[in-house]
This record gives C-alpha cells, structure tokens and sequence, in this order.
C-alpha cells in the first residue's frame, strides 16, 4: 500500500486492512488512520468506498472472497486484516478461510451471535467479536458502579479503570491519600478537573479537587469495593 501524508513507512508501522465498510468497519479504518497506521479498506459497494477514500491510505472496490483479487490487493503482506461482513456468514468464512491460506498473520472477524462466532472461530479467525454484545456489557458495567467513568478489563483478575475523584479526597494531595497502601491501587495518571488531556506524570504534591479524573490499576474486587464505600 502507498503511504499518505506523512504517515511512518509501512517498515516502521504495521499494515492493516479491514474488509467491510460498514459502521463498525469504516470506523476501525478511521481510527486506525488517525494514528497514523496504513489502512487498507475494502467494499464491494463503490459508495461505501467513496464515502471512506479520502480518509484512508487506500480504499478499493473487491471482492474479498475472490483469491485472485485479493492476490491483486497484496493483502498476503498485511499484518491484520478485519473482516466487517457480520450480516454475510458465507462470504467472511470464504474470506477468512482464504486470508490464512495466503498467510495473513492475524484475522480479527464480527460475529452477529454466538452460533456465528463459533463458526468463524473453527475456519481460522485469531479472535471473533459481538460488538453490540461486549459494548452492552460495557455500558452495563459503567451502569452498576457510581464512581467508574469506563472500565477495560485486563483478564479476569485486574482492571484499568478511569474513576472520579470522591468528596472525601478533595483538598489532600496523592502522597497523603497513599492509594495504592488504602485502596490497593496504582494511580496511572489523571485529567484534572476531567478535562483537557491524561497526564501520566502524576505530582504527588497535587492537591486534588472535585472533577478530577484518575486512570488505575487494581484488581476487580478492590475496585468494586472502592466503588461501594465512595
């Protein structure tokens, strides 16, 4: 694929291709180039294309269950290809059944259920998602807890989560409040007052105010009782 802009080599970055130019496809390919990686977007829809072209480092009418195009697509030196075609069983098992036969090293696919999942997972697929799913239970974790702005699960024991600042903690500065002794946390970094950017470069003097924003790291447990105490 050609760089745009002042993208990193293809050398430097890993190449990306998502297949299916949806909702869920064409925002993986927009926030993929938005970090500066080389994205490969692929529909058999020309409008689909259009609408994507100018905001991806290639967009290209094909079909991706046809190996000979996808041979034309180079698609066998891409790292990660996405396979967006949730509504279109057939075609995402062809076409993740071709991509490893070409060698792709790693095939991300949308499922639209588990029965689907099953599937794609049996023909080849490094890892099967339900968006709607995972992000209904996102939200409905997010619901459960006052105190945590977004939750990411690092396996079953540990979390990253973002929390607001309690009342309690209001005028102490971090050293004083030694979360990581009183809460078993590890502070990542924080956006004071919630807004403007993450800061990583924690000053243990801060004193902290309301609306403050912390990004931790704790297992679930201590940040479910942190959340029931706050």
């Amino acid at each position: 694929m050609k760089n745009k802009g002042n993208k990193q080599s293809v050398h430097q970055k890993k190449q990306y291709a998502i297949f299916g130019l949806g909702v869920f496809g064409s925002t993986v390919a927009e926030t993929l180039e938005e970090y500066g990686c080389e994205v490969l977007a692929v529909d058999q829809n020309m409008v689909h294309v259009e609408r994507i072209s100018k905001t991806v480092t290639k967009a290209v009418v094909a079909d991706v269950t046809n190996k000979e195009e996808l041979l034309a697509l180079d698609i066998k030196d891409v790292d990660v290809v996405v396979v967006s075609l949730r509504n279109h069983l057939e075609s995402a098992v062809l076409s993740i059944m071709l991509l490893k036969e070409l060698g792709v090293p790693y095939v991300i696919a949308k499922a639209k259920n588990h029965q689907h999942q099953e599937i794609l997972e049996r023909v080849g697929a490094d890892k099967v998602i339900r968006a709607e799913k995972e992000m209904g239970e996102r939200i409905a974790r997010s619901l459960l807890h006052k105190s945590i702005v977004d939750i990411a699960a690092l396996d079953d024991r540990y979390t990253v989560s973002g929390i607001e600042a309690p009342a309690s903690w209001c005028g102490k500065t971090v050293v004083e409040l030694n979360v990581r002794h009183v809460y078993r946390m590890n502070i990542l970094g924080i956006k004071c007052g919630g807004q403007g950017d993450l800061s990583l470069n924690i000053d243990l003097d801060y004193k902290i105010q309301a609306g403050d924003t912390f990004l931790v790291i704790a297992k679930v447990e201590d940040i479910e009782k942190f959340d029931y105490l706050h």
